[in-house]
């Protein structure tokens, strides 16, 4: 086996990796047919705002562009750390349901949609990526570490160490080029890139065949880490800090009316000293455009109430939109259901063309 990923090395590369997703960034709006971005979620429950402007929006903004996207609904990965498997179904609509509400259109973009567990071809190239890494790869990484230290797992399944190779093949599958991620992504990642490089020099050497697996490359996150309302973790439903994007405008209302902030009445925009009143400027400033020191400068000496009363304001004013497209949705389930199977049969014909190509190189074509 080549030798083995430095996962220090990674974290010291992030600049490396911001440099290239701003140059991918620049090539997707003149050749957005070059790429095949491959993102998604785990259906565990309902999406948020955290979600909406950290990875929602930039979905929508690269379907618009005409980029070839691949949405992946990682049912099959929920079963690593949750036990909510009652759930999974219900969940996976829902997330289509946000989905098409904040813009997303598989009739009229280049995107497809698709549950993990309909797509076989996919999961058949576990067992030859598990070839290509160690066990020690698969412990030390970090992101798996912090993903088992959340959920708080005392009896870690394999599926857990797993992951990271699940997810490679979810990127390859489909020959994914581009994966929006954020900086704590990058491991799993990089192990994505490393299975790709490991199996092309092992495979495609011969005879002069051509690659197989693209080495994908990070599209890094421009919004900052959103924070939940109480200002000190990172948004998450788990965590009751969350307003849900199928939250009415009421209950939008009440959720940010407990928000913390601080006993300095005078508002200004401070993320170090001052991080629950900064966290609710920087999501005034998601929803209008408006520089966050500009807001904070606007509400003066107004306090904490004017601050939540602004952010309330403008959050119901963006997600209105979406919330009454949402209600449509929910009423046409029929709908929903034929997204997901139409989406999970245009993944399967890209798997099975990918698979073919799998068994060619590894000499098991009969």
């Amino acid at each position: 086996m080549s030798e083995e990923i430095q996962y220090t090395d990674i974290n010291k590369s992030f600049e490396a990796a911001l440099e290239r997703s701003r140059k991918i960034e620049e090539d997707l709006i003149k050749n957005p047919k070059k790429y095949r971005v491959l993102t998604g979620d785990r259906p565990t429950g309902l999406l948020h705002i955290g979600h909406y402007f950290g990875s929602l929006q930039n979905r929508v903004r690269l379907a618009n562009m005409g980029v070839p996207t691949m949405i992946l609904i990682a049912d099959y990965q929920v079963l690593t750390d949750h036990d909510a498997f009652d759930k999974i179904s219900q969940n996976t609509k829902q997330l289509v349901i946000d989905y098409l509400a904040a813009g997303i259109n598989p009739e009229k973009q280049d995107v497809i949609i698709y549950p993990h567990s309909y797509v076989p071809e996919c999961n058949q190239l576990m067992i030859p990526f598990l070839t290509l890494v160690s066990n020690a790869e698969l412990s030390r990484n970090p992101t798996v570490k912090e993903e088992i230290e959340s959920a708080g797992l005392k009896n870690v399944n394999a599926g857990m160490y797993t992951y990271p190779v699940h997810q490679a093949c979810d990127i390859l599958f489909c020959k994914g080029n581009v994966v929006p991620v954020g900086k704590d992504q990058l491991p799993h990642l990089e192990m994505t890139r490393t299975i790709a490089s490991r199996f092309n020099k092992k495979f495609c050497t011969d005879m002069g065949k051509e690659p197989v697996f693209p080495e994908p490359q990070a599209l890094l996150s421009k919004t900052p880490m959103i924070l939940g309302l109480d200002g000190s973790q990172k948004m998450s439903k788990s965590r009751g800090n969350a307003v849900m994007l199928s939250a009415t405008e009421d209950e939008t209302a009440k959720l940010i009316k407990k928000a913390k902030t601080d006993q300095d009445r005078n508002i200004t925009y401070d993320p170090v000293n001052r991080p629950e009143v900064a966290n609710l400027l920087m999501l005034i400033s998601l929803c209008t455009g408006e520089e966050p020191t500009a807001i904070a400068a606007r509400i003066g000496d107004g306090g904490g109430g004017m601050l939540k009363n602004t952010l309330t304001e403008a959050l119901n004013e963006k997600l209105r939109p979406l919330r009454q497209e949402r209600a449509r949705l929910e009423k046409d389930p029929e709908y929903i259901r034929k997204v997901l199977l139409d989406g999970a049969a245009k993944a399967r014909e890209i798997g099975i063309k990918t698979l073919e190509e799998v068994r060619n190189v590894m000499n098991m074509k009969i």
